[in-house]
């Protein structure tokens, strides 16, 4: 399986050989709903938190004796039945991360690789640089590759001058063949990747 390499005026340079089993199996859309999850997961702050009873304000002390009133027994104010009592099983402090096989990952990643393939949405490049820190610049870039919209940039080594000319445009990132993820991938309209970082991504998803 061949793909075509362009330059940065998006002028065909040359081709490169891919594997047909990484950039043209099959879809597999449960791995990259599992991915999704997992990395939305991960960035919750799972900061929310309600009272318990140990820790609404109040008195201790029990309000009237056990027996003998006819009334319900109550041990303290801070009774959850009470109103302004504390909150059973409120949620607490804790992150949402889980574990997620590497197999599992590589699978996802693999399987959003293949759709964009598939949609001709991935831009193969010799080389993703700039030779100045400037935003005008790197729109113009985006457009003659095809990058209307939300776009993932993907290099070996993430280039300084493009990564901070990009920081500016929405929708728009520069990710490192290692650190991608299937959600980088998914949430792009156009994937743009130098030649080295399709050849170590099918690497590391052989």
């Amino acid at each position: 399986m061949q793909l075509d390499v362009v330059n940065q005026e998006n002028e065909k340079v040359g081709t490169v050989d891919v594997r047909e089993d990484v950039f043209g199996g099959r879809v597999n859309t449960d791995l990259m709903w599992e991915s999704v999850v997992h990395a939305n997961a991960a960035e919750r702050r799972g900061t929310h938190m309600t009272k318990n009873r140990a820790l609404v304000s109040g008195s201790g002390k029990k309000p009237w004796r056990q027996k003998g009133t006819g009334r319900a027994r109550v041990g303290e104010i801070r009774n959850p039945l009470w109103r302004k009592g504390g909150t059973v099983f409120g949620p607490q402090p804790r992150s949402y991360d889980f574990r997620l096989p590497k197999r599992v990952e590589r699978g996802a990643l693999r399987a959003a690789l293949a759709q964009k393939v598939k949609d001709q949405a991935l831009v193969v490049v010799d080389v993703l640089a700039a030779e100045e820190i400037k935003t005008k610049a790197a729109v113009e870039l985006l457009k003659r590759l095809g990058c209307v919209d939300k776009a993932v940039l993907v290099d070996v080594a993430v280039d300084e001058k493009l990564s901070r000319s990009v920081k500016n445009i929405p929708g728009v990132s520069f990710v490192a063949s290692a650190r991608l993820t299937a959600r980088d991938v998914i949430d792009a309209r156009r994937v743009v990747a130098t030649r080295g970082a399709l050849e170590k991504l099918q690497e590391a998803l052989a």
